[in-house]
């Protein structure tokens, strides 16, 4: 048998609008409770009512200020409700917002900001900016919006551009990518496949607005069914978490791993008798960390793997568990298959390269500006996208996964390329040749390591990564070499440098 499930889902309605799907249930649960922003004091709560006439407003405050539909926003705020709001406004609007980690400096998010042209970007105090941004909305122009009349929702084609988001490309560039509308419908795959999430739940997730993992997760899902969102208010640091699980009742959490190892270092036993499950994405979960959990909470925790051109679409659910060695199932209606190189299905148990048909309504539309590197991410024939992600599929229809096919490094859920890193940390004065790999330090956690051939010291390449790059992209181990390995085209070979790291130096550098 091949290496191949094929199910099918729904098409969407032939007028279709993300927002409007995401808010659908706002006018019937006007006073219920749509997101919850969480201190250990108490809690900052916007009701649908709420929530619906600040996306609506904001869509109006946007349109009136001179934008078009299809004009992109670039969003460049902080860990606030406003975030949201601002995202799904645009989306109502017809406008295209771009979501962006605020951890960006500068100088990254004017690469960025290039490739998109933004015509407008809304700015939260203190947030790097693109230079030579034309029009600016600052964040307190945004808030005043929400007394503004509701825009309508402007309907189109399910395939539209709605939103775009960045991801660390495998060239060292981050690729700005392009999703439609449909992306949203999608997601409905997950909320059996994945979260056994129904209106009743209070989601709890532990990442920042700004993060995609958390705008789905988070937020998008639990709103599109009329569940209660939980976010943890900014500041909030993961050994709190717990008393905010129980103090406000959640009965899901979502986190990456490192967020569920921090909790377990500070509560080895959790009492929590709300919680039904927790859900991990981002990142392998060590299987370590799950039994911990278990342990600690007496819950499960449901694994998903995904990626920014498709979000997840294998996962582990309440009712259907992942077996032994599996990372979980094609979700209910996803179609995927496990290619050989020349991109026919591999047999069952054989490894090969997970693989999304085109016809996935959650998979995304392009790279902006870097059309023709989305399609060679296809095969030949354009029926499948090629994920990078080496896995099996066992005889039941299982996925396992079994690593990336590229030197892609991940960093607390968020992808990191090495030529990123490298081509900054090489621009350091003195650094020699550098390379960036991850290194995994004990069973549960990995880090970004530098190595470097040059005389400068640990603490000026620590101050060059920390004014150039994001903090997730920092290195956090800098390790002098006399001399890097290379292969035979001359280029730095990676797993031979992972193999041969003498120390592992979580703290610092040796030299």
């Amino acid at each position: 048998m091949l290496s191949v499930h094929v199910s099918s889902f729904p098409a969407p309605p032939a007028a279709f609008n993300m927002a409007a799907h995401v808010l659908a249930h706002a006018d019937r649960l006007a006073e219920k409770s749509a997101l919850q922003i969480l201190r250990p004091t108490g809690a900052e709560r916007w009701s649908y009512g709420r929530l619906a006439a600040a996306v609506r407003g904001a869509g109006t405050g946007l349109l009136r200020a001179g934008l078009l539909p299809g004009d992109r926003v670039l969003l460049r705020l902080g860990n606030t409700p406003e975030f949201p709001v601002a995202f799904l406004g645009a989306i109502a609007a017809g406008l295209v917002p771009v979501p962006t980690s605020a951890q960006l400096t500068e100088e990254e998010i004017t690469k960025m900001a290039a490739q998109i042209t933004p015509a407008a970007v809304i700015a939260g105090e203190g947030i790097a900016l693109p230079t030579r941004a034309t029009k600016i909305i600052p964040e307190a122009e945004l808030r005043g919006y929400e007394a503004l009349p509701r825009c309508d929702y402007r309907m189109g084609a399910p395939d539209e551009l709605a939103y775009i988001v960045f991801t660390s490309g495998t060239s060292g560039t981050a690729r700005a990518v392009a999703h439609a509308h449909r992306a949203i419908w999608a997601r409905q795959m997950m909320h059996a496949g994945w979260y056994g999430l129904d209106e009743t739940d209070r989601l709890l997730h532990a990442g920042a607005f700004n993060w995609t993992y958390t705008l789905g997760t988070g937020l998008m899902d639990p709103w599109s069914v009329g569940a209660t969102a939980l976010i943890p208010a900014d500041g909030v640091a993961p050994a709190t978490l717990p008393l905010l699980l129980k103090r406000f009742d959640a009965t899901i959490f979502a986190g990456v791993p490192g967020v569920y190892r921090q909790m377990l270092k500070q509560h080895p036993k959790l009492d929590l008798p709300k919680l039904r499950h927790g859900l991990s994405a981002g990142e392998a979960l060590p299987a370590l960390t799950r039994a911990h959990w278990a342990e600690a909470t007496g819950t499960a925790i449901y694994e998903a793997l995904g990626m920014s051109e498709c979000s997840t679409f294998i996962s582990s659910c309440p009712d259907h568990p992942a077996p032994a060695g599996a990372m979980g199932w094609p979700q209910p209606g996803r179609h995927i298959a496990v290619l050989a190189e020349d991109g026919a299905p591999v047999p069952r148990g054989a490894p090969g390269e997970l693989a999304v048909h085109h016809s996935d309504p959650g998979l995304f539309l392009t790279y902006v500006s870097a059309e023709a590197e989305a399609r060679a991410k296809f095969t030949e024939d354009g029926q499948w996208f090629r994920t990078g992600d080496m896995v099996r599929m066992t005889p039941e229809g299982a996925i396992a996964y079994q690593g990336r096919d590229d030197d892609m490094m991940n960093a607390g859920g968020f992808r990191v390329s090495p030529l990123e890193v490298e081509a900054t940390m090489t621009t350091c004065a003195d650094a020699g040749e550098v390379a960036a790999v991850e290194l995994r330090i004990s069973e549960e956690t990995s880090l970004i390591a530098l190595a470097y051939t040059g005389t400068a010291s640990a603490e000026d390449l620590a101050a060059h990564a920390s004014a150039h790059l994001a903090r997730y992209k920092q290195p956090r181990i800098l390790q002098h070499f006399d001399q890097l390995p290379h292969n035979r085209n001359g280029k730095i070979d990676r797993k031979s440098l992972r193999n041969s790291w003498p120390e592992l130096e979580p703290r610092g550098a040796t030299k």
